[in-house]
């Protein structure tokens, strides 16, 4: 395999020729540390013309991918080849690595991931791994939240009846999902988002299955476990009302999950 790099201004097109092996990933691990090394954290991987790729080259992207992420920076695969394609989604690598059509497309990715974000609100809408979650019971919210202007009067929790937090998914299976969340925009202590989430608590939240269905998917939940934290709560919570289409569709994920993460670690242990 042989892999040509295209600087831009603030990315780093990499393309690769040829067969994707084990003895071949050492290659890239060397070339995305040359990237960071020169300063550039935002990389694309053309596979167009990749003909062959194994688990331990799929490991090694990821790997890659990690590198990248943990400095600030992103990595796109682009232009896949057929071979690739069918890999890659059929180990889900598309849900831990995103996947462009064209260069063009993966830079795109790539400078809306260079744009300044305020770090501290946590997860978008947009976020593919956010999940939208408000109170089943509004009354047990308005009470929650006169409890907190009563002990600060002066400050404005951005709260309202319509009032909705963002979290970030950190696990999903049949039984439900986890989350954290680090009070947004609310300026919340962890022990008041705690009173807030306590076991028992009953959710109503929004989230997505990427591949296997457009948009959110909704269901009611119960919080089974919380976990205070140095920058917010850890949310445990277990599907109440959930339809069979989307129970279903969980399952397919949870299971798809499993057989990426068995890959993954045959690809480690090599």
């Amino acid at each position: 395999m042989h892999i040509t790099a295209e600087p831009g201004e603030s990315h780093v097109v990499l393309h690769l020729r040829g067969e994707f092996d084990t003895y071949y990933c050492h290659l890239l691990e060397e070339e995305i540390a040359a990237v960071q090394k020169s300063g550039m954290q935002l990389v694309v991987l053309n596979l167009r013309l990749v003909k062959f790729i194994n688990s331990t080259a799929l490991g090694a992207i990821i790997k890659a991918s990690k590198a990248l992420t943990r400095n600030g920076g992103m990595l796109v695969i682009s232009r896949p080849s057929a071979f690739c394609r069918d890999i890659i989604e059929k180990v889900g690598l598309n849900r831990v690595v995103p996947v462009a059509e064209t260069d063009e497309e993966a830079i795109t990715m790539l400078i809306e991931k260079a744009k300044p974000a305020a770090q501290s609100d946590g997860p978008s809408e947009e976020d593919p791994s956010s999940v939208i979650f408000r109170m089943a019971d509004m009354a047990r919210l308005r009470h929650f939240v006169e409890q907190e202007k009563a002990k600060n009067p002066l400050h404005g929790h951005a709260f309202g009846d319509n009032w909705a937090g963002i979290g970030r998914m950190s696990g999903l299976d049949e039984d439900g999902l986890r989350f954290t969340w680090n009070g947004g925009k609310t300026d919340l202590t962890a022990f008041d988002m705690g009173q807030m989430l306590s076991v028992g608590t009953e959710l109503l939240v929004k989230f997505r299955l990427p591949l296997l269905q457009r948009g959110y998917v909704e269901a009611k939940v119960t919080v089974s476990f919380l976990e205070e934290r140095a920058d917010g709560v850890k949310v445990g919570c277990r599907f109440v009302e959930i339809d069979d289409e989307t129970r279903a569709a969980v399952g397919q994920y949870a299971q798809d999950m499993a057989f990426l993460k068995e890959e993954l670690r045959k690809a480690t242990d090599q």
